[in-house]
Parts: structure tokens; sequence; C-alpha cells
């Protein structure tokens, strides 16, 4: 097994309103150095149910799959199946939960798991994304606190 990615981090904001920014709103806060095109004019789209797809669509309506929602519980709780760049075969899984921590603070607590599913590329796929992690939530809290 191919311990999965856990991340946990606070937010100085409402629980509610940290799950509407990371769902709702963000395309306010993905970076384009973290999607297919690379491209600033895009949109990025996470449908708000279960089996909804997050993908990006180019101005030109071209659009590619990031993933899809498997579970959906505003606002404490959501999951999704994630092969950005990759086959949705080879999807991994990601939960992110939000965890009310006071009138105005939501603790974040992330768990990216199903490596096994990239066989032997597994580890090598685990530790680029958790470096893309690491670039990715400064621009997530950021938004949150604003």
């Amino acid at each position: 097994m191919i311990e999965p990615i856990r991340l946990e981090f606070g937010v100085a904001c409402p629980q509610d309103h940290a799950f509407a920014i990371w769902t709702a709103g963000i395309d306010r806060w993905w970076p384009a150095d973290h999607t297919v095109t690379g491209s600033d004019d895009l949109l990025v789209v996470l449908e708000p149910r279960a089996g909804g797809r997050i993908f990006e669509r180019t101005p030109g309506g071209v659009e590619h799959d990031w993933g899809e929602v498997t579970v959906w519980e505003p606002p404490s709780r959501f999951g999704y199946l994630w092969h950005l760049k990759r086959d949705r075969a080879d999807a991994t899984e990601v939960e992110i939960r939000f965890v009310a921590a006071g009138e105005a603070t939501t603790r974040v607590e992330i768990e990216h798991r199903g490596w096994e599913a990239l066989g032997a590329e597994g580890e090598s796929w685990r530790d680029r994304n958790h470096g893309g992690w690491a670039t990715l939530l400064p621009w997530y809290v950021a938004a949150a606190e604003a």
C-alpha cells in the first residue's frame, strides 16, 4: 500500500464559507499552472453534486475533464475521483473535510489516496501530487480569508 497524502490546516473563515470557496468559488482561486492548458483565461468548473464533473473550459469551448464528484455533503465534506492530465481509469481519490473550529475558523482536512491504481508510477505520482498540493493550497487559503 502506498501511504495517502494527508494534509490539515486552518483558515480564518466560517465552515460554510470555506466549503463554498473551494467548490462554487474554485474558478476564482485555482491557478493556471495547475490546469491542463495552463491558460489564464479558462473557466474551472466543479459541478455541485455527486456525479458532477470537475473540468476546465477554454474560451474556445474545449473542455478537459479533471475528475468526478463522489461525495457531496455541504458544508462539511466532499470527495472526488481525480485524474488531471491522466486517463479516468487512473483516477485517485480525494476527500476533503471542513470542520468548524470556532465561529470564524475552519480546519480543512485532506486525504488523497488510491495511488496503487497507478501501478509502478504510484509512488512518483504521489510525490508529484504532494508538491502540487503545497503550491495549490496557499491560493485557496488566500481566497478563503479574503
